[in-house]
């Protein structure tokens, strides 16, 4: 069975996009987006600053998997702008992005096809202008310690480049909350852990506890 992939593309920050057509104007804003609760967020300032547009399209898709999305057409045609929009961000193969597109109607009418790719277009010249990046699903590895043992554990720690420091701890006890890539984080586990025990790899792995440190897994 192919494993699922821990990493997904988005963007890095708001993008817009323009497309003219027969005197209407399709302004596109692309945005980072993983919350549905936070669609307002977004539609609210644009509605206030837009205030003299028609329609206010837009599609978003979320999660790893891209299986969260969904396409409104705000009173145009159905299937004319939330489908279009839709289609760019599949087409660029990203996640976790909201397009929204705002429409100013320039009094001729586009039919069908023309607001379909008037949308897409618009749509596209957002995302072509974007800065994407990669993020990867991480789980949470926090490991506890005696201050005995903070200088050889924080040393070992910087040894392991996929093991990044997210919180860390010492006022009572050592605790220390690591961010690692979840498909590799069998991998790292035992890297960290042939490191305080001062063994191979191999021996590592069938050792289930290391004396005076606590390792605790927990999901992204």
């Amino acid at each position: 069975m192919t494993p699922l992939a821990d990493f997904y593309t988005t963007i890095t920050s708001m993008s817009t996009g323009e497309y003219k057509e027969k005197s209407s104007k399709f302004l596109a804003f692309a945005y980072p987006f993983d919350q549905e609760d936070s669609l307002q967020e977004i539609l609210g300032p644009l509605r206030s600053t837009h205030i003299k547009a028609r329609h206010f399209c837009y599609a978003y898709r979320i999660g790893v998997d891209g299986t969260r999305f969904r396409a409104n057409d705000d009173g145009e045609p159905s299937g004319t702008a939330g489908k279009p929009i839709l289609s760019q961000i599949l087409s660029f193969e990203l996640t976790n992005v909201i397009i929204v597109v705002v429409r100013y109607f320039g009094g001729t009418k586009l039919g069908a096809s023309g607001l379909a790719n008037a949308y897409k277009e618009a749509a596209r010249e957002a995302l072509a202008g974007a800065e994407t990046t990669i993020k990867y699903i991480s789980d949470e590895l926090v490991m506890r310690f005696g201050y005995d043992q903070m200088g050889h554990v924080m040393s070992v720690i910087k040894e392991v480049p996929e093991a990044f420091i997210i919180h860390k701890n010492f006022d009572a006890g050592c605790t220390v909350h690591l961010s690692i890539r979840k498909s590799r984080s069998r991998e790292i586990l035992l890297n960290l852990k042939a490191g305080i025990l001062q063994v191979s790899v191999e021996q590592a792995s069938a050792v289930e506890t290391i004396p005076g440190v606590e390792i605790e897994m927990r999901d992204g």
